[in-house]
């Protein structure tokens, strides 16, 4: 995604980005109907948060349940004092692993997050074991099974409300 240029947006704007978060597979008709403008300044608008990196690449929820891979969990991630240069090298090559659907680079005890989706118990173990825990960069693993996942629905009033302060 291209370096994001702090663009400032209007309440328009902030209705376009919310609608396309709730359902980015939409129709821009659909969506210039919700945000109530017309379907040509609708696409400008969404052509402009584009070309500003406001608005990345838009993203499916898949179903791996039903795609015969059940199981996901969350591997936190420290690597060896040692490897700590090569953070940039290990990201690149965990992120290519098939069972990999996101990777966070963290501050603290912890250097990554990585949120894998398996077949089984069994697979995950494996997993874990031979594609993470030992590569001579990893110092330790910790895996938490996920029971669920909920996309949050909830909508601030603005952007702003959630660059505000919190209380």
């Amino acid at each position: 995604m291209a370096q994001a240029q702090n663009r400032r947006t209007d309440p328009i704007d902030e209705s376009i980005l919310w609608e396309l978060r709730r359902d980015a597979s939409q129709t821009n008709a659909a969506l210039a109907a919700r945000v109530g403008l017309s379907p040509s300044a609708t696409h400008a608008r969404v052509r402009a948060l584009r070309e500003s990196a406001a608005l990345g690449s838009a993203h499916a929820d898949v179903d791996f349940a039903a795609l015969g891979l059940p199981l996901q969990a969350i591997v936190a991630v420290k690597l060896r004092a040692q490897a700590r240069p090569a953070i940039k090298t290990y990201a690149e090559k965990v992120s290519r692993l098939p069972n990999v659907l996101n990777l966070f680079f963290l501050g603290g005890q912890t250097d990554f997050l990585i949120h894998v989706v398996t077949t089984s118990p069994e697979q995950l173990r494996d997993f874990v074991a031979t594609r993470l825990s030992m590569d001579p960069a990893v110092a330790s693993t910790e895996t938490q099974i996920v029971f669920d996942w909920v996309r949050t629905s909830a909508r601030a009033a603005g952007f702003d409300d959630m660059r505000g302060p919190i209380g």
